[in-house]
């Protein structure tokens, strides 16, 4: 068993959601890599120093993704009922492949999201975006956290997968529980797999127009099999940091000083808002699992094998030993990871999240928030607001679009 030193941060619980950068600072007492615990009885090895960072995720020969080289896993020391399993367990995605089986389900990935067309992904956005509005504009009061930033994403994501009306609302459901982090997220982790597998038959049986059936047709000759975990990956590692994004920014752009008298200068301001985000609040907390293929050490901190390497993408962004005078509108931060596993996605999220905050504040311009002080939501691994009460001059419901094509949850 691996011998931790004491006492260990932990990257979960009340004190977490309320206050990380007290358990990263505690982290980075110890260098840049250090042990933390990540969910009850499950350890990993965390990196805070953005150096270290940059040199881990350019370091495919030393360090791995595969999972499946998860030492403690092996031995039974993680709980079966583990949260973090719905995260970190191995699957046949490119987010745990190496090499060239990596570059095989990646190009894929690549060459379907670039069929993508941005306009179309606007106007799917602003359209979701005015139906959910269109429910709780009557009422003057919202928590856009649930109401709003968790749902959007997923809604889209199904325009874009080309699911059916009928199958949407099982998606959003799937979609929440494994935002929650809790004890259900393995069964909704399974709940939303099933889903794929049909929405992989019916385009089996009757393509269309959409990624699941580009990814189908493509010529890596992916099987459905394949097809269904590379999905998984692509709606999970975009549904749930967008959503936080969304949070995040509004949040940001509502309640400091910077941003409140500035709203009305639209994109600009709403860009630049994002932008901090992902410095200051990383939608994706600690995240981007390697595991070293052999012993080694990461600037001067030894490393074994078989334990979990977590990037920490929220710590490194506030790394005290970054160069003073950076700005936030410099892109070297780590939100979008880095080397051959970084995100091939980040376009297509940045047009989500801002349509979503822009199209928001067009319609509700008096936006004010009511809970300032919120913890995170809980859980290591992303980053935003537990809730996003806010309170508004009510509008009725026909002021606005309340189609939203693809069905509603």
């Amino acid at each position: 068993m691996t011998q931790h030193p004491a006492p260990i941060p932990q990257l979960f619980g009340d004190d977490f959601a309320a206050r990380p950068q007290d358990a990263y600072a505690a982290l980075r007492a110890h260098g840049p890599v250090a042990w933390a615990e990540i969910a009850p009885t499950v350890y990993a090895l965390v990196v805070t120093g953005h150096r270290a960072a940059v040199t881990l995720l350019n370091d495919p020969a030393t360090y791995s993704k595969d999972s499946r080289a998860w030492a403690a896993l092996h031995s039974g020391q993680v709980p079966a009922d583990s949260p973090v399993l719905a995260i970190m367990a191995y699957r046949p995605n490119l987010l745990y492949a190496d090499g060239r089986e990596h570059e095989r389900l990646r190009g894929a990935i690549e060459d379907c999201a670039a069929r993508i067309d941005l306009h179309e992904l606007r106007e799917s956005t602003q359209r979701h975006s005015l139906g959910l509005i269109a429910r709780f504009a009557p009422v003057g009061r919202a928590d856009l956290m649930t109401e709003f930033a968790d749902t959007i994403p997923l809604l889209v994501f199904t325009d874009i997968l080309g699911c059916p009306a009928p199958m949407v609302g099982r998606m959003v459901a799937g979609s929440q529980g494994l935002i929650s982090a809790g004890p259900e997220a393995i069964r909704a982790a399974d709940d939303f797999a099933r889903c794929l597998a049909e929405l992989i038959e019916m385009k089996k049986a009757a393509p269309g127009r959409d990624f699941t059936s580009w990814m189908l047709a493509h010529p890596a000759r992916l099987t459905p099999e394949e097809v269904l975990y590379q999905l998984f990956c692509f709606i999970g590692a975009g549904v749930i940091p967008t959503a936080a994004w969304i949070a995040s920014g509004l949040r940001l752009l509502l309640e400091d000083d910077a941003y409140v008298g500035d709203l009305a200068g639209g994109a600009v301001t709403v860009r630049r808002a994002m932008e901090q985000v992902l410095w200051t609040r990383s939608p994706m907390a600690n995240f981007s699992v390697h595991f070293a293929r052999r012993a080694t050490t990461l600037h001067g901190i030894p490393i074994p094998p078989g334990v979990p390497i977590l990037i920490s993408h929220a710590a490194t962004g506030t790394d005290p030993q970054l160069p003073p005078g950076l700005g936030h509108d410099n892109r070297s931060h780590l939100a979008w990871s880095a080397g051959p596993h970084r995100c091939p996605a980040d376009s297509h999220a940045a047009v989500i999240a801002q349509t979503a905050i822009e199209t928001i504040l067009d319609r509700l311009w008096d936006l004010e928030l009511t809970d300032a002080g919120v913890p995170n939501r809980h859980g290591p691994f992303h980053q935003c607001p537990a809730a996003l009460g806010v309170r508004f001059r009510p509008q009725p419901a026909d002021a606005l679009s309340t189609s939203s094509p693809g069905g509603s949850p």
